[in-house]
């Protein structure tokens, strides 16, 4: 990959911004939509930002860890930065598309790179009846919430959840209930990345419930179709032996 170009972004903290000066003083700078490659430095969650900035162009992304977890981001080094952008794995990944009714009849769209969430939004457990491929699977759910994740972010709140973690090259996704009070034994499902989920509320007037793609949220929904959009993949960059599958590889062995 022939890297002339490079766009920084920071997380906006004091810190950030001033070694991107030097970097861009080091290496240049130039706009997102002009740039070989965007350099994040951050944590993950300017990760997810940046990479919604670029969703739909071929522009990928390298992280420099300038945050906490930083589960997405690369070792941070000021040095040879074009030199490790040379040997740099790739990775791309898909979002789900969610499309979302409120109880009033409007229609809200957003894509999720990470997962799809349903919240309980009141002191009263959210019912919420799940369909897979139009056909019902769990006719009611009493729970928190419920949510639907991506290979990419079953190693994020999926995890958190008690979900599986979803090697990053396979065609799945899952599944997870949020703290359920009924079936109380129910740990969620694996589904096939073709599946088109259907959550509908029930008893929405009573027990409303918000919907979360990423860092977008609608509140009282009743009805939320959740399926993969192949069609706006973006592509983030890793230091050799150190992607997506390697820190998942880790996550699962984590005692």
């Amino acid at each position: 990959m022939a890297i002339r170009t490079l766009s920084f972004v920071t997380n906006g903290t004091p810190e950030a911004d001033a070694v991107a000066d030097r970097l861009r003083q080091r290496y240049g700078d130039h706009p997102l939509d002009a740039a070989d490659v965007v350099i994040a430095l951050g944590g993950d969650g300017l990760m997810l930002q940046t990479l919604h900035r670029v969703m739909g162009t071929d522009t990928p992304v390298y992280g420099l860890n300038f945050g906490t977890i930083g589960f997405m981001m690369n070792p941070f080094s000021e040095d040879d930065l074009l030199e490790r952008l040379k040997s740099v794995q790739r990775t791309e990944i898909f979002p789900l598309s969610m499309a979302a009714t409120d109880a009033s009849g409007q229609q809200h769209q957003a894509l999720a790179l990470n997962e799809v969430s349903l919240f309980r939004s009141t002191y009263q457990a959210a019912k919420i009846q799940i369909m897979v491929d139009e056909a019902v699977r769990l006719d009611e759910l009493i729970c928190d919430g419920v949510l639907l994740a991506t290979p990419a972010g079953s190693t994020a709140y999926n995890l958190s959840a008690h979900g599986p973690i979803i090697p990053i090259e396979a065609p799945l996704l899952a599944l997870t209930p949020i703290s359920p009070f009924r079936p109380r034994r129910w740990r969620g499902a694996i589904l096939s990345n073709r599946a088109r989920v259907r959550f509908v509320a029930r008893e929405a007037e009573k027990r409303p419930v918000s919907a979360v793609a990423d860092n977008v949220e609608f509140q009282n929904v009743v009805d939320v179709t959740v399926q993969e959009d192949r069609t706006n993949g973006v592509t983030l960059l890793f230091d050799p032996g150190t992607g997506l599958e390697e820190r998942g590889l880790i996550e699962q062995f984590r005692y």
